[in-house]
């Protein structure tokens, strides 16, 4: 799992934003000199819309900017829950949609109109998340858990992370933010008190998980704050009058602001919003969450599938991928049934890292290997270094085992593979391979880092995407593996399989959470019954699909579909057929919604022939 949509994902009030808010995941392009060379009155028309929308979707998320490197608006946190804030997005797109229709399509070259379809499609989703009925069931939920600023600031200005600390000028912007900070927690807990009156609330799971949260934040006080960390490392050419001014306001600031929200918030859980929470946990529970299901669902999936039509396949691919876990206990001669393999997997000492410390360097020697191997396949590679860091303290116990965290296209800030060390002996040895993979290369750190990149694309491309694209082509990138030489000792091998086995419970868990009311514990039983994960990554999986709805069903449609296509081309082409090609085609045009990548596809195999 990544730091996906950024905009998105910190608000989290909002199903979907503006499409060129989208802060995502994306790929590199291949043709990128035919748009730029384009001058028709066209294409000129729809590159003026992509940088209107851009610059519109940076001005209303300013730590959007931060994470692209962009400081013109360092100085502003930003409003992300005001119906002020809502009704720029909702008049944002309307325009746009407006614009992008008056442009004729039929005369842009090739790579604009998948331009075009792209933003078309996205702004389409924006339109329908921005609906008044779809926005009374997002903005009264603006945090849980796993999402939204109360958690995911303190690391973005931390120092170590998207808003930089090199100059005084750089602390001073850290200041007023951290001021806008304080005030969108005043505005988040009015929005849940909105939410109480409407009856649309989180569970009462979160909640409580939410509250243990901000007793840790609370508990790190001043001096062990992420907040203060710059203070802690502040640049020794920062002049000394600064120093000790900033020092001194940083001390003020999170002791009598930042510190004293956490508070008002972590009071407002226990004594208002939990009583009201809601103790169903699936989103058919809430008033009006079949509905915001349904849009969820097409959203991640980039599709029209029904909710039913998903659970089939899950129940599909999970005994598929079950009989060859299977396989993997006859190869290693366990004598028991599969259960007890499960078990064995689950318990067994030997397959515990010894320490933080060993689950780094077996990640370090993990993508050694992988380097090594990757020319085979990958005539794209990424300039962008990346990094290996242990999950924050203050994040672990909520996270998952790994998760990718983008650098900036300049190289300045690299990206980043963060491993959980929570509970370290439920992070087996076997899984390490197959999450590297996913997580950072030829997975997350690769698509998201060629796209930054390459200045070709539109920004909305380059720092926009869809989950089915997304984490598709990471979970592919995890089969790929297959072919890249991992996977040769068969108990990563089973790791592997246990992986892509997660992905397709999914399909059957969040499906079983949110349509057909299964509980809680049901969810729990059903994965352990039809994998190896353990108790601890399992809880978490399953609290993760309760607050964000969907957002993991789009791996396996994404992976079926790249995997499919890849098919599709081995056949027509034959002996032509060149995996680094085919790579190429999926990642050269950035990430697409599923029916405009099988589009793009088909046309290639068209004049590939």
């Amino acid at each position: 799992m990544l730091s996906k949509n950024l905009l998105q994902g910190l608000a989290v009030a909002l199903v979907s934003l503006t499409a060129a808010g989208c802060v995502d995941d994306i790929a590199i392009t291949g043709t990128a000199t035919a748009a730029e060379t384009d001058t028709s009155t066209s294409a000129q028309a729809l590159r003026r819309l992509f940088a209107d929308s851009d610059e519109a979707s940076l001005k209303v998320s300013p730590i959007s900017a931060l994470f692209r490197g962009d400081q013109r608006y360092a100085d502003q946190f930003g409003d992300y829950t005001s119906d002020a804030f809502i009704a720029q997005l909702r008049a944002d797109a309307e325009s746009e949609w407006k614009r992008l229709h008056e442009i004729d399509r039929a005369s842009l070259n090739a790579q604009d109109q998948i331009a075009y379809d792209v933003f078309e499609y996205q702004t389409r989703q924006s339109l329908d998340a921005l609906t008044p009925e779809i926005v009374a069931l997002t903005v009264v939920r603006p945090i849980n858990h796993m999402g939204g600023l109360h958690v995911q600031y303190p690391d973005i200005n931390s120092g170590k992370s998207a808003a930089p600390y090199k100059t005084a000028k750089d602390y001073d912007n850290g200041l007023k933010r951290m001021d806008g900070f304080a005030a969108y927690i005043d505005r988040v807990i009015g929005r849940m008190r909105e939410g109480i009156k409407s009856r649309v609330v989180e569970t009462k799971l979160t909640t409580r998980i939410m509250i243990t949260q901000l007793d840790d934040l609370i508990g790190q006080g001043v001096d062990k704050s992420p907040f203060w960390q710059p203070i802690v490392n502040m640049p020794k050419d920062i002049a000394e009058p600064d120093r000790a001014r900033l020092t001194a306001a940083y001390r003020t600031e999170i002791g009598d602001k930042v510190v004293p929200a956490y508070k008002r918030l972590q009071a407002f859980l226990k004594k208002e919003y939990l009583p009201a929470a809601r103790t169903a946990v699936g989103l058919n529970a809430m008033p009006g969450g079949a509905k915001l299901y349904k849009l969820l669902v097409e959203q991640s999936t980039t599709t029209k599938m029904t909710a039913d039509e998903i659970h089939k396949i899950g129940l599909t691919e999970v005994t598929r991928i079950k009989n060859e876990m299977d396989q993997v206990r006859r190869t290693v001669g366990f004598k028991g049934n599969l259960h007890a393999f499960f078990e064995h997997l689950r318990t067994a000492k030997e397959f515990e890292p010894a320490s933080r410390e060993d689950l780094q360097t077996r990640y370090a020697e993990i993508e050694k290997r992988i380097l090594a191997a990757v020319p085979r396949d990958f005539s794209l590679t990424p300039k962008t270094k990346l990094e290996l860091r242990p999950v924050p303290d203050y994040l672990e116990q909520s996270q998952a085992a790994g998760y990718y965290n983008q650098g900036t296209p300049d190289g300045a800030r690299p990206g980043v593979f963060f491993f959980n060390t929570y509970d370290l002996p439920s992070r087996k040895i076997w899984g390490m391979e197959t999450l590297f993979l996913h997580e950072a290369i030829p997975g997350h750190h690769f698509q998201i880092s060629l796209a930054q990149e390459n200045e070709g694309l539109p920004n909305f491309m380059r720092f926009g995407g869809n989950t089915a694209y997304v984490e598709g082509w990471a979970l592919y990138a995890e089969w790929v593996g297959r072919e890249l030489g991992m996977y040769k000792d068969p108990y990563q091998m089973f790791g592997h399989l246990n992986d892509e086995q997660l992905r397709a419970l999914r399909l059957v868990v969040d499906t079983g959470l949110h349509s057909k009311g299964w509980t809680r514990d049901k969810a729990i039983k059903f994965m352990l019954d039809n994998s190896a994960l353990s108790v601890t990554e399992t809880t978490q999986e399953v609290d993760r699909y309760i607050v964000n709805p969907s957002q993991a069903l789009g791996y396996k449609v994404g992976q079926l579909t790249i995997k499919r296509l890849r098919a599709e081309a081995e056949q027509s082409l034959g002996a032509r057929f060149n995996i680094k090609n085919f790579h190429a085609q999926v990642l050269d045009t950035g990430s697409l919604p599923m029916d405009v990548l099988e589009a793009k596809i088909k046309h290639w195999l068209i004049t590939s022939r």
